[in-house]
């Protein structure tokens, strides 16, 4: 019998090469490469071409400007975070991977997306490769009732599916896990790096060709990115993560690449008995239960896309006994806390250098904006004279390495967020504080890390 053909894929980018590399040679990646056999069937070329024959005749060249840009090619589900995350509604034959460690709600956010669908007319096709058609129904139990019927598909055969699909010609299909799918003329197993990216491939000229809107759901990592080739992320239109704590109910679904949108927009979910609730005020949320004249506790104003969020940046500082000090950041990054310790003993002479320090943004949200400089500076001088800020008083602005505090965008609607919150105090940039006149919040503006001294 001849000898099965084998090759090597890069993990990250999908390069092919013939024999193993310690480095991919396109992205540079280390110990990427895994062999895959690529044994094809004959006659596999029949079923790319039998599609183009359901669908027509081939395609043909068109000019730009007999094109309609339409309105109608947004479908709004009323789900205002999921929404918001996709840039105002789900765009019609589109490709959107949702991506999610284990049990994160990716399965209960898409099943509450699709119910929502259904009560808007539209024909919609929940294809499971990991659970039963019994599994799906209970779940959907608990998310209460369907006012018109949703169908179901447990399969994991690509093949089976792309017949199902040309069939039905449903509007929006789900595929729950692109894992768990293979297409039976490849050799290689299901979730290994060939099956994802061939069906990844099909499904793409599927949706395109038929004007399906699919939505894709991936596993993860324990780095945090979609299992399988990187070159998964580049085929698809939209990349979708949803995050945040088992053991916690908060949720963020947030989109890291977007070809119809912004991908600086993030949703917030909280996770009840009867499926994900959406968080309307996120801000609120974020700072339930915060102390109040604590030292070590600041209120800073992120930005979310277009949308200000109030989070907590908490800080403790103590002398070691040991000759190297710990230094811990959480939900924000290590490096840069590093940074403006060393700002502070350059600017300021604190003797950091004999404490261990330790940074946390309260309730699991990650935050990497510039803007939280200056919340997480006056956290640590907080904590470190044991002296707590004002209360009522609201933090942003970013930290140079000279010390000076320059400006961030968008400052008007974070001062504006802390006046509906009910905070009376803001201290902000110098530069921001003469652009911006709200006369029914007090503004402090500095210009130097000097100038905190002052305050606390």
């Amino acid at each position: 019998m001849p000898k099965a053909k084998t090759v090597f894929f890069c993990k990250e980018c999908g390069n092919e090469s013939p024999k193993w590399l310690g480095k991919c040679p396109a992205c540079g990646a280390w110990d990427s490469f895994v062999e895959e056999p690529v044994s094809v069937k004959p006659g596999s070329a029949k079923n790319s071409s039998s599609l183009r024959t359901q669908t027509g005749a081939k395609n043909v060249p068109v000019e730009l400007s007999k094109i309609e840009a339409r309105e109608d090619t947004r479908t709004v589900t009323g789900i205002e975070e999921f929404d918001r995350v996709l840039g105002g509604g789900i765009v019609n034959s589109s490709l959107v991977l949702v991506g999610g460690d284990p049990g994160i709600g990716k399965s209960t956010l898409l099943l509450q997306v699709c119910r929502v669908l259904v009560e808007k007319g539209l024909n919609v096709l929940y294809i499971s490769g990991e659970e039963s058609l019994r599994q799906i129904k209970m779940r959907a139990d608990r998310l209460g009732k369907f006012s018109r019927e949703l169908m179901l598909l447990a399969e994991t055969s690509l093949d089976n599916i792309e017949e199902v699909l040309a069939e039905r010609k449903p509007d929006v299909a789900v595929i729950d896990s692109i894992q768990t799918m293979y297409r039976e003329d490849i050799s290689a197993s299901p979730g290994s790096v060939s099956q994802v990216r061939e069906t990844t491939g099909a499904l793409l000229r599927i949706g395109k060709s038929l004007g399906i809107t699919i939505f894709i759901v991936g596993h993860v990592t324990k780095e945090g990115v979609v299992a399988g080739p990187r070159v998964l992320e580049h085929m698809v239109d939209t990349v979708l993560y949803f995050e945040g704590d088992n053991s916690s109910a908060y949720r963020v679904l947030r989109s890291v690449k977007n070809r119809f949108g912004s991908t600086n927009e993030v949703g917030v979910f909280e996770m009840v008995s009867s499926g994900l609730r959406e968080v309307r005020n996120p801000s609120e949320y974020m700072l339930q239960g915060h102390p109040v004249g604590e030292p070590g506790s600041v209120i800073a104003a992120s930005l979310e896309g277009t949308r200000p969020i109030l989070i907590e940046i908490q800080a403790l500082v103590c002398k070691t006994t040991f000759n190297m000090p710990r230094r811990t950041a959480a939900g924000t990054d290590f490096n840069r806390v590093n940074l403006l310790m060393a700002v502070l003993e350059k600017r300021l002479g604190l003797q950091l250098g004999f404490c261990d320090a330790y940074v946390n943004v309260a309730g699991g949200m990650r935050v990497a904006e510039p803007a939280i400089d200056l919340a997480i500076v006056l956290a640590i001088l907080s904590s470190f004279k044991n002296k707590a800020l004002p209360e009522n008083s609201l933090v942003f602005g970013e930290v140079g390495l000279t010390g000076e505090i320059r400006g961030v965008s968008q400052a008007e609607a974070r001062v504006a967020e802390a006046v509906n919150l009910g905070y009376d105090t803001v201290i902000l940039p110098q530069v921001n504080a003469r652009s911006i006149k709200n006369d029914r919040i007090k503004m402090i503006g500095v210009s130097h890390v000097c100038d905190l001294a002052k305050l606390i």
